[in-house]
């Protein structure tokens, strides 16, 4: 037998090339858009209490603890997403959003809206692994290649 390996993960791993890490933190820019949608989503719910207590039949206690302590989490939750729980805790709030719908139908449009901004951010962040994986960040390109 020769000194090389056999095992195929083995060829594979000789045969590519390393792929550099990025240079800069290609997360940080994907936390500033999903803490500045978090800010801008939970001043939306708080523009929903007029609509609500002029269409709605009057805004309720239960109904502005609910609407106002939503945006408040959310409002919180801005400035955790350094953290590894940031984005389930942010679907979580989409969920909580949607459940707003019983509180009035403006809530469950606003949900609506806001889990297709969510789901553009997924989409956002799955592009940007797949690029850093292949070697294709801007910071990750070797230079005079």
């Amino acid at each position: 037998m020769s000194e090389r390996s056999e095992r195929p993960e083995d060829a594979a791993q000789e045969s590519k090339p390393d792929v550099p890490p990025p240079a800069t933190d290609p997360w940080k820019g994907l936390r500033g858009v999903m803490a500045g949608t978090l800010v801008l989503e939970a001043i939306t719910v708080l523009l929903a209490l007029p609509v609500i207590s002029a269409v709605g039949g009057g805004l309720k206690w239960w109904s502005i603890l609910y609407v106002v302590g939503l945006a408040v989490v959310m409002f919180l939750g801005a400035g955790m997403q350094r953290k590894p729980w940031a984005i389930p805790f942010n679907l979580g709030l989409q969920v909580l959003l949607l459940l707003g719908g019983i509180i009035h139908l403006s809530i469950l449009v606003i949900g609506v809206v806001f889990i297709a901004v969510w789901a553009f951010i997924l989409i956002l962040k799955s592009d940007v692994q797949k690029r850093m994986d292949a070697g294709q960040l801007p910071s990750q390109r070797i230079s005079g290649a």
